[in-house]
């Protein structure tokens, strides 16, 4: 029978407003199945990768696995911007080792240069970099944006990566809004209907979440685990520009950037290193379906598989 705590954990899991915000961890932090945080050194000796570290999540996440012990590496477009949060946390943690390099995820000829000249051992990679472009954007290899920076820039990456990530951790920040999308699998560049936004986001993250199972097994060899993490409501600058109207009626609800990466950087420091090829929420596994019209099957998801691989050359 399941327990008082765990009861309450999904209940506000499935209600998605109280889990989501600011009051999930608040609440559940009180509850016995919250794990407990990693000791101050867990990552001592350690190398972390985080992409779109230039703002909100990518700061925030940079910050909790430096706070750690980890060596950081700040991967962006705008390396003056990188610099400055270099500055920014370094001013709140003085002995944190931080190191900036750039990298225009939305090119995969770029994250291919950049893999290329990369050779240090690596043993965690947030994939966090993302945009939500106005309109329908491509890529320079012609690829919707949206999907070229949340699914094949992160499989790109790790690929070529391969045994500089050995043993390593592999962490995807999704997002909730995907919990509204169906795998589209058959539209992978979103080529019909009217472009939407919020739609083009919540299934490119759909296939993040689709495919982790997929990733796990390819990697499996590697030693590595695949997780995906969704923040909940957090009030980032994407938030902000983005979806103006969801922040303004939520404001005081949203948690801080700090709250939204706090299970990205839990999972990337807890030990053992927690089962891979999942979806978390609040340091749990969470389901990866809450609305029967956005099950799929396994041929669905091969054939989303099948298009990365050939987008890739895999």
């Amino acid at each position: 029978m399941p327990s008082f705590a765990s009861v309450v954990d999904t209940l506000m899991d499935r209600t998605v407003a109280p889990g989501y915000t600011r009051l999930g961890p608040a609440v559940r932090r009180h509850l016995s199945t919250w794990p407990a945080d990693p000791p101050p050194d867990a990552l001592a000796g350690k190398r972390a990768l985080v992409t779109g570290a230039s703002s909100g999540l990518g700061i925030a996440t940079a910050e909790g696995l430096a706070a750690l012990g980890a060596e950081v590496v700040l991967v962006v477009r705008d390396t003056d911007k990188g610099a400055a949060v270099v500055r920014e946390v370094q001013g709140r943690l003085p002995l944190a080792r931080l190191d900036v390099q750039r990298c225009d995820l939305a090119d995969l000829g770029d994250v291919r240069r950049f893999v290329a000249t990369a050779d240090d051992h690596v043993d965690v990679l947030v994939h966090n970099a993302g945009a939500m472009p106005p309109t329908r954007t491509e890529s320079p290899q012609g690829h919707e944006m949206t999907m070229a920076l949340h699914v094949l820039a992160p499989v790109l990456m790790t690929e070529l990566m391969g045994e500089r990530l050995r043993d390593g951790r592999v962490v995807l920040v999704t997002s909730g809004g995907m919990y509204g999308q169906r795998l589209r699998a058959d539209d992978p560049e979103y080529l019909d209907g009217d472009y939407s936004p919020t739609t083009a986001y919540a299934r490119s993250k759909r296939a993040q979440v689709e495919l982790l199972p997929v990733l796990q097994r390819r990697w499996a060899g590697l030693g590595l685990d695949v997780h995906a993490t969704h923040p909940g409501w957090a009030d980032t600058p994407g938030v902000a520009e983005s979806l103006p109207t969801f922040r303004k009626l939520t404001g005081p609800l949203l948690r801080d950037a700090a709250g939204g990466a706090d299970t990205t950087v839990w999972l990337s420091a807890v030990a053992p290193a927690p089962e891979g090829g999942r979806l978390w929420h609040d340091r749990r596994p969470r389901p990866t379906h809450l609305l029967r019209r956005t099950r799929i099957g396994v041929e669905e998801r091969d054939r989303m598989w099948a298009w990365v691989a050939a987008q890739l050359g895999l």
